[in-house]
Parts: C-alpha cells; sequence; structure tokens
C-alpha cells in the first residue's frame, strides 16, 4: 500500500490533504463554537460562480473563486453588521444567488467541463502543483494570522461583548474570520468539493468535543482526527477504487462513532475530578 505514494500524483493528494486538514480542522473551532456551520455551506456552494467564471475566462478557477469568496465573505459580515437582517437569511440569499449565477455563467460555456466535477464532488487525486502552491502559501499567511491573532479571534468567539470592552475591534476581526473562513472553504473544494467540504469544518472538532477539556485539547485533537480521517479517506478510496471527497467524509463520520460509542463506557476517558 505504501508503494501507491511513489507516484507524484499521490504525493501531492497527501501533501494538500495534510495542509487542508490542519487548516479547516483550526478554522473548525471557530466555526463550530461560533454557529457558523451555515455559513461555511453557503460559502462553499455559492463559490460555484467563482469557478464557473475562472473556468469562462480560462483562468484558474481555484483562485479565482478564492477571491470571489473572499470578497462574499466581506460584503456577508458587513450586511449583518449595517442592517436588521438575519444572519441565515443573509447567508441564504447569497447561497442561492451565487449558484445560480454559476449556472448561468456554465451554461455559456459550450462542451463538457470536467474541471466542474471535481470541484463539485471534489478530486484532491487530480490536484496539480501550481494549485498545491496556492493551497501551501494561502495557508500559511492565514494561519500565521490566526496564530498572532488567536487570543483576539478567540476572545471575540467565546464572548463578543466582553472582546468589545477589552478594546478589540469585533467588526473588523469578525470581517476577517469570514474572509479566511470563505478563502478555506474554497480551497477545500479542491478536496471535498462543493458539496461535501463543510463536513471538515465540522466533523472533527464534533469529535475532539466530546472528550477535549479545554480549548487548547480540542484544537490539538481536532488536527489529530482531521489528519487522521484525510489519511484514512484517501488510503481507502485509493484501494477501494471510490470517490476520495466522499470516502473521507464517511471515514470522519466513522471515527465521530466510533468515539462516541467509546466515550459511553465508563472509565475509558478520565473526568474531571470534582473539587470538594
Amino acid at each position: 500500500m505504501i508503494e501507491i505514494f511513489q507516484f507524484a500524483f499521490m504525493q501531492r493528494a497527501l501533501l494538500g490533504g495534510l495542509v487542508l486538514g490542519f487548516l479547516l480542522a483550526i478554522l473548525g473551532i471557530f466555526v463550530v463554537l461560533k454557529r457558523m456551520s451555515f455559513y461555511s455551506d453557503g460559502i462553499a456552494h455559492a463559490s460555484l460562480a467563482g469557478v464557473a467564471l475562472g473556468i469562462l475566462s480560462n483562468t484558474n478557477p481555484l483562485f479565482v473563486a478564492i477571491i470571489f469568496s473572499g470578497i462574499l465573505g466581506a460584503i456577508i459580515s458587513w450586511l449583518e453588521r449595517k442592517t436588521k437582517i438575519a444572519s441565515d437569511a443573509i447567508i441564504g440569499m447569497f447561497f442561492t444567488s451565487g449558484m445560480a449565477l454559476g449556472v448561468i455563467l456554465l451554461a455559456l460555456k459550450q462542451g463538457y467541463q470536467p474541471e466542474l466535477v471535481s470541484f463539485l464532488f471534489g478530486n484532491i487525486l487530480a490536484l496539480q502543483w501550481n494549485e498545491l502552491y496556492i493551497i501551501i502559501v494561502a495557508t500559511v499567511i492565514m494561519v500565521v494570522f490566526l496564530a498572532i491573532k488567536y487570543k483576539q479571534v478567540a476572545l471575540m468567539i467565546l464572548n463578543s461583548d466582553l472582546a468589545h470592552v477589552s478594546g478589540i475591534n469585533v467588526g473588523v476581526y469578525t470581517t476577517l474570520l469570514y474572509v479566511i473562513i470563505a478563502i478555506s472553504v474554497v480551497l477545500g473544494i479542491k478536496l471535498l468539493g462543493i458539496v461535501l467540504v463543510s463536513a471538515l469544518l465540522i466533523v472533527p472538532v464534533s469529535t475532539a468535543k466530546l472528550f477535549a477539556k479545554s480549548l487548547k485539547s480540542l484544537t490539538v485533537w481536532s488536527v489529530v482526527i482531521s489528519e487522521l480521517t484525510i489519511i484514512l479517506g484517501l488510503l481507502i478510496s485509493v484501494k477501494l477504487n471510490m470517490p476520495t471527497g466522499a470516502t473521507i467524509v464517511l471515514s470522519g463520520i466513522c471515527i465521530f462513532f466510533l468515539f462516541f460509542i467509546v466515550k459511553h463506557f465508563d472509565g475509558f476517558f478520565p473526568k474531571k475530578q470534582s473539587k470538594n
């Protein structure tokens, strides 16, 4: 089984998967704690318009979708602060309009578009070097930013009122977080596709929450579970010749239920000691 990693396409797939798994696990913590699951799913579907623009203009669809979704994330954040419209309603409008625009733009392009299928359902085995470079560079920039501003972002997520009192510009940091999540979702599309990408933001963190006792342990375990999910799903998909994205998602779900079942056996995971 190890021999297959001698091939360049598997090396690109594994490296790209591990990088994206790390990034999405970190951001998944913010998504789950701030209850932004619908936002990530909405951005994923709306990014079809960015993919279509790239295909129509013969430009790298991933690069165009990143720019498109980043701008879209900033607009959604701005509208949430400047209007009385509910957040899910704003996201729902862009969710549907982005999909609609993507369908119309793709209708203008004649012939079969194999790239579109990989963006819809994910195909990391087809990841090219230029796309891998984009993923790595974007990930490094976002992770460095989050590492530097981790305390501010974490406080904003956990208690926005306290963050505001502490002098943190909640509006700016919220917008930056929306943009970062939007870009990360688009990067993850190469791995899982528009339809399934939200799973890697939600499932590893949800699994880690079953037994993590602090934000630090939640972060560490989310990354570990995410990387395990990527490796396991990738190996199974290649071995059994199954769709990679769907196999990765189901691997993550299986890991979740495994931990869920095991957790309910008393004494397996240490419990907090009560103070008398």
